[in-house]
């Protein structure tokens, strides 16, 4: 059964990308990278369970940015990790030559039964940002919620979840330390 799995990182005070929309925070933390030794395998992991992505265009825009994907279409290959994914936009973005990129607008709900049939019997990755996965969750779709918690703080920015999402649907699973992370895994219950 597809569950659909937001993964993360966000500071100790609970800001996924600073004001100017950026994760260079998390890049100057040591081991903040999913390449990082104590992230590695888990990382790995979790993306052999995920058949497509599911992001937004801040988090869209970030990407083609940090990794250069429209002068050099691999690198978009690199920074989705090989997967199909599904882009919520109102806007008309560019797209990567030769990306495997399904651009949508409108409400989740209208688009839940495309992104399940695409991602088969495996999860889908809500990646983000925060709106588009407080999105999910309003159209009943959101099935998990993990969170590296990092050593830093922005005082501002792009919240984790600019969602009310109670603790009585929010249940803790598991709790794991990488290096200097907190990573919670928490099921999301209707």
């Amino acid at each position: 059964m597809t569950r659909f799995v937001f993964n993360t990182a966000a500071t100790l005070d609970g800001h996924l990308a600073d004001p100017d929309h950026s994760l260079a925070w998390l890049f100057e933390v040591d081991g903040g990278t999913p390449d990082a030794p104590e992230h590695a395998e888990p990382f790995t992991a979790f993306l052999e369970s995920v058949g497509v992505t599911v992001l937004g265009s801040s988090t869209y825009e970030w990407l083609l940015r940090e990794t250069g994907a429209l002068d050099s279409p691999a690198a978009w290959e690199e920074a989705i990790s090989g997967k199909p994914a599904f882009l919520f936009t109102s806007r008309d973005l560019p797209v990567p030559e030769g990306a495997d990129l399904t651009v949508v607008s409108g409400d989740v709900a209208d688009h839940l039964d495309a992104i399940r049939e695409r991602a088969g019997d495996r999860d889908v990755w809500v990646m983000g940002g925060g709106d588009l996965v407080g999105q999910f969750d309003d159209a009943g779709a959101l099935d998990e919620v993990q969170v590296s918690i990092a050593p830093a703080t922005l005082g501002a920015g792009a919240p984790l979840l600019p969602r009310r999402i109670g603790s009585d649907r929010l249940h803790l699973e598991d709790v794991v330390r990488r290096g200097q992370f907190a990573h919670l895994t928490y099921r999301v219950s209707r």
